[in-house]
């Protein structure tokens, strides 16, 4: 009997499982030094503990997007190990700052399936969770992937599609206890424009552009604890190029908004994503946003800013679609999110 895993494929999973995944991890200040020099990631609240204290906070958490991708890299041997590819977000929300010396394990549980109509391949859903050491929910999202079968004779299970919200309402935001901006500092930010400054429809052309490294992204892949074999293996495609995982993506992106967005210092809900086309070593990302909505939150000094953020390699600023509704060439990354931002 074989000791390895081959990881699981479309016709494994059903629906109402429940999957543990391997391995626990302890993250510590390494993870934001690494982080940083990953990314140009320069928001203050999570660069300074003495800033993150002026905002109410006991100390700087762990970025948000660095949480989220150890737990994510934790599902991948379970569910994405096999994947052709990533298709989309919903629901996520980041319940709860994650501190340095908290240890994360998360786990997943199956919500729908689809086999695709040309019975190689089929859609899973799934709801994965961070948990903490203290068995409290840190984060929480939906993702679904398209997963190889392993036998294309095996029968295709009942199609279930889940129900997902399309936009979280400010409601479902969880403001980290004791977050207060009544006494935000905007010069050590690095940008003077407040919630109030910024108008719904709006639209911000980050400038700044990143040519993606190989190097970079492999070790950004393996400090996620990411096994995907498409940013590993170069003979999972036909022309021997590895796959730029999304993770490394959305964080370039994220931190390329800086500059026009200093201030939305910490997503709280993810609405919806999309990897509308692929990216590889070699590319030139650059990024625009648009505000889509914004929200009090009850909480001092902290709105909501909803927001659109666009990757594209090439092609003019603010252009999404074509006239077929399907996204242009250029078009890397449609992500939706929710930050919170100074009043």
């Amino acid at each position: 009997m074989s000791k390895t895993n081959a990881g699981f494929f479309f016709e494994d999973y059903h629906i109402g499982q429940v999957i543990r995944h391997a391995v626990p991890r302890t993250v510590g200040s390494g993870e934001r030094a690494l982080y940083h020099a990953l990314y140009p990631a320069r928001h203050a609240l999570y660069s300074s503990d003495a800033f993150a204290q002026g905002c109410g906070l006991a100390a700087s958490p762990l970025d948000d997007l660095a949480a989220f991708h150890v737990v994510f890299g934790k599902t991948v041997p379970d569910v994405s190990l096999n994947a052709r590819a990533n298709l989309g977000y919903a629901e996520g929300r980041w319940v709860m700052p994650v501190w340095p010396g908290d240890t994360l394990r998360s786990e997943s549980e199956v919500i729908g399936l689809k086999q695709n109509s040309n019975g190689k391949t089929g859609v899973v859903w799934v709801r994965s969770r961070g948990i903490n050491q203290h068995d409290e929910v840190v984060i929480e999202y939906v993702r679904w992937v398209m997963v190889k079968k392993r036998d294309e004779a095996a029968p295709a299970p009942e199609t279930v599609v889940p129900d997902l919200k399309p936009v979280l309402d400010v409601s479902d935001l969880a403001i980290p206890e004791g977050l207060n901006f009544s006494g935000y500092d905007f010069g050590l930010a690095g940008e003077p424009h407040r919630w109030g400054d910024y108008q719904l429809g709006e639209t911000i052309d980050h400038v700044d552009g990143v040519t993606i490294e190989e190097a970079e992204h492999m070790m950004a892949t393996r400090l996620w604890q990411n096994t995907s074999k498409t940013h590993f293996d170069g003979t999972m495609r036909d022309d021997g190029a590895r796959l730029i995982s999304a993770g490394h993506g959305i964080s370039m992106e994220r931190t390329l908004s800086f500059n026009g967005l200093a201030n939305a210092q910490m997503i709280a809900g993810l609405n919806g994503g999309a990897h509308a086309n692929p990216c590889f070593a070699g590319d030139t990302v650059r990024a625009w946003s648009e505000v889509l909505d914004k929200a009090e939150t009850g909480a001092p000094g902290v709105g909501a800013i909803r927001l659109r953020l666009v990757a594209t390699k090439g092609g003019a600023p603010f252009t999404l679609r074509g006239e077929d509704g399907k996204y242009l060439p250029h078009v890397l990354l449609d992500l939706d999110y929710w930050a919170l931002m100074p009043m």
